[in-house]
């Protein structure tokens, strides 16, 4: 087995690589393969093979929408959307994420956030997205922030943890960042 494909298959979710056929279930099953550069089944053979650039830089794993169907359908039990996620973590900690994919800035900026004060303030969070993404998107999106704010559906404040709950979720980061997960 390539390099690349041991390094997946050591990442939780991505150990399903190895017992793939190459059946195509996964790419029958997904709603979204029609838009991505390559199918589930070809990321498995493209893993295998040891394309890490290409594999990494994709746009595929992006669209992936957690559906499981691929997981539910496919005959040898491999989690499929597992499989994505663990990509999708090696591609932003290479910081090889595929371009036109705004995806990877908003986990980043989520797990800072996070991270950072223990919460996410959904017009804070929203705005900074924005601004290191399009800010002029941000002004076509001034409607919509209005009526959720408006409704009582988006908040000003920062809903902030109490002292366990911020020590828990403190212990949860660290061990995240132990295994790989976070920065």
């Amino acid at each position: 087995m390539d390099k690349f494909a041991r390094e997946i298959c050591a990442i939780p979710g991505g150990e399903g690589i190895r017992l793939c056929i190459q059946c195509g279930t996964c790419t029958a099953s997904c709603p979204n393969a029609h838009k991505m550069e390559h199918t589930p089944s070809q990321l498995i053979a493209m893993t295998r093979a040891g394309m890490r650039e290409e594999v990494l830089s994709s746009n595929a794993m992006w669209y992936c929408l957690s559906c499981y169907q691929c997981t539910v359908r496919c005959p040898r039990g491999i989690k499929q959307t597992d499989f994505m996620h663990a990509l999708e973590c090696l591609a932003v900690r290479e910081h090889l994420s595929h371009g036109r994919t705004l995806t990877p800035i908003m986990y980043r900026s989520f797990s800072d956030f996070v991270y950072t004060i223990g919460s996410i303030p959904e017009l804070g969070f929203m705005t900074w997205f924005y601004l290191l993404t399009n800010p002029l998107r941000a002004l076509r999106m001034l409607p919509v922030a209005l009526s959720l704010l408006k409704h009582g559906r988006l908040s000003l404040r920062a809903r902030r943890l109490k002292p366990e709950a911020d020590r828990q979720l403190r212990a949860i980061l660290e061990r995240a960042q132990i295994l790989g997960g976070m920065p």
